[in-house]
């Protein structure tokens, strides 16, 4: 399980959000909405353990990111807003980077195999500044590809940039995760809705 206990954002002078409390099951969705400024970032990088929590704390199976330490990372499998793509690698190198940046090593062949699945069969080894923001999006959201295994995926608007078919393919991507026991955190002001147990938390 995944838990926040009274948690608070500050940025600057202004605090995002406060003392917000919520927990999130194995077999379940969590879905975040909250207009734009909202906290909703800086909520999925603190669940990450990637930003510090002002107060309160966050818990995965009841200890702590402190407690567990590193071994947070391995369970976990992280896509932000941003693709975070090296422009002048290709598609092939930045995923083989990604990955191997989250522990996950993986072979080029096994990468190339996932880019045609997804569609880039074309581009695997054009430089990710020469792609559509789509094409990016979908080299970024192909690491999940290879981390079934990672109980935890925070995703920060996923389905931004991709067309309908993309869109239909990772929803039943987060669907069969959470079908098999994960837990998926997501931000998305597109009007998409996944086939799995769903909560919804709000941030005004």
């Amino acid at each position: 399980m995944l838990e926040a206990n009274e948690i608070s954002c500050v940025r600057g002078n202004r605090k995002l959000f406060r003392h917000l409390s919520f927990a999130v099951k194995e077999g379940t969705a969590l879905r975040i909405h909250g207009a734009n400024g909202a906290g909703k970032t800086s909520l999925l990088r603190m669940m990450a353990g990637l930003s510090p929590i002002d107060e309160g704390r966050v818990t995965w199976g009841g200890r702590t990111l402190a407690e567990i330490g590193d071994d947070y990372s391995r369970e976990l499998v992280f896509v932000g807003h941003a693709n975070a793509l090296k422009a002048y690698l290709t598609p092939c190198e930045n995923l083989r980077l990604g990955l191997a940046v989250q522990g996950i090593a993986v072979s080029d062949g096994a990468v190339r195999d996932v880019l045609d699945e997804e569609g880039l069969t074309g581009v695997a080894d054009v430089p990710a500044q020469r792609l559509s923001a789509g094409q990016q999006r979908r080299v970024a959201l192909a690491r999940t590809r290879f981390a079934a295994s990672r109980k935890l995926w925070i995703l920060d608007e996923p389905f931004s940039s991709l067309d309908d078919e993309a869109v239909r393919r990772f929803s039943s991507r987060l669907a069969q995760q959470v079908a098999n026991g994960g837990v998926v955190v997501y931000t998305t002001h597109q009007d998409v809705e996944i086939d799995a147990p769903t909560n919804y938390l709000e941030l005004v």
